[in-house]
């Protein structure tokens, strides 16, 4: 595997020592963070509401783990934290059995007495080392706050399972199915209640367009008749396109339609970010077409329900890596 721990920015400093070096870096001009002029008083570096450990898989590469960090750094924008950064090693031979490094930011607000600073704590481990992770994690988090844990990237459903503290202390588990393993989302997690997927969250905006314009319908109207749903995607959005189908299903379903056919179109050539959404009902009188272009950042609705057709122009849009993850979180 790629040392990702190299590729992620901080100073290292001995595992035993990483308490203090953090107490120390606050009060160090050295350590100025984001934006800001000079380093954060000790009380303002202790503002924070939760930790989060984004824990970065054996499929994960350098370049992959610094995006996936930033997303994390732009998160903390949003709500301070503490942030314990996992890298594995497949193969640790020769190496320490456990590295650290720390890294501090803060981001200045509307004033310059509205900071918000996080602190990162990157932990590399060899597989000899994995005995002792969890107590070294628990070390590293900031007491009494509640813990969120994002797995990015595992090799297999059942390795992300062998973390069964994480994966039972933590008040989220977050996952994005479109790099994950299949099934990811079906696999018999120990509290399979506290599982979040990035992609569901980020169709947030999506999922938010549509049921406000098909709630203006009764379900009877939406469900009766109903044969076929059909959702086309391009390539690239196969995750978003699975998961919105998914979604569909769930809330027609309910509309009481009977033996409704859901399936997803062959992806789209030539053209990115594209989404098609049709529903067709016996006897062609009733018509439901949706078509979405997130580079244009436009949609179309056509729509015959109730006698009277309706063409309407609404925005599209993904959620940000960072408002996803922060979706996933809380909501």
């Amino acid at each position: 595997m790629p040392d990702i721990f190299h590729a992620l920015p901080g100073i290292e400093v001995p595992v035993g020592a990483i308490s203090k070096t953090l107490d120390e870096m606050w009060t160090q001009a050295a350590a100025p963070g984001v934006g800001a002029a000079a380093a954060p008083v000790l009380d303002d570096a202790t503002a924070t509401q939760i930790n989060l450990v984004l824990h970065l898989g054996l499929h994960t590469t350098p370049k992959d783990a610094v995006a996936q960090f930033t997303v994390a750094r732009e998160f903390s924008k949003r709500c301070p934290c503490r942030v314990v950064v996992l890298c594995p090693l497949d193969d640790g031979a020769g190496q320490p059995g456990m590295r650290a490094k720390i890294h501090g930011i803060c981001h200045l607000g509307k004033t310059k007495s509205d900071k918000r600073c996080v602190e990162f704590v990157i932990l590399s481990y060899t597989r000899q080392a994995r005995q002792f992770l969890e107590d070294q994690v628990s070390i590293c988090l900031s007491t009494d706050l509640p813990m969120y844990y994002w797995a990015h990237r595992f090799s297999s459903n059942a390795k992300l399972a062998e973390y069964t503290y994480f994966l039972t202390q933590a008040q989220r588990v977050i996952v994005d199915s479109s790099v994950a393993e299949d099934g990811v989302l079906e696999f018999p997690w120990p509290r399979p209640e506290r599982l979040r997927d990035l992609v569901q969250a980020r169709l947030l905006p999506i999922r938010q367009s549509l049921g406000q314009f098909l709630s203006r319908y009764p379900m009877k109207v939406l469900g009766e008749g109903l044969e076929s749903v059909v959702l086309g995607h391009d390539a690239a959005h196969a995750a978003e396109a699975r998961v919105l189908l998914a979604w569909l299903r769930d809330r027609l379903n309910q509309c009481g339609g009977q033996g409704v056919a859901f399936s997803l179109a062959k992806p789209a050539k030539g053209k990115r970010g594209t989404f098609a959404l049709s529903f067709a009902y016996a006897g062609g009188k009733k018509k439901f077409a949706w078509q979405g272009d997130l580079a244009r950042g436009t949609a179309q609705i056509e729509a015959n329900l109730r006698g009277k057709g309706t063409t309407l122009s609404t925005a599209i849009s993904l959620l940000t890596p960072e408002a996803a993850l922060n979706e996933a979180m809380f909501y």
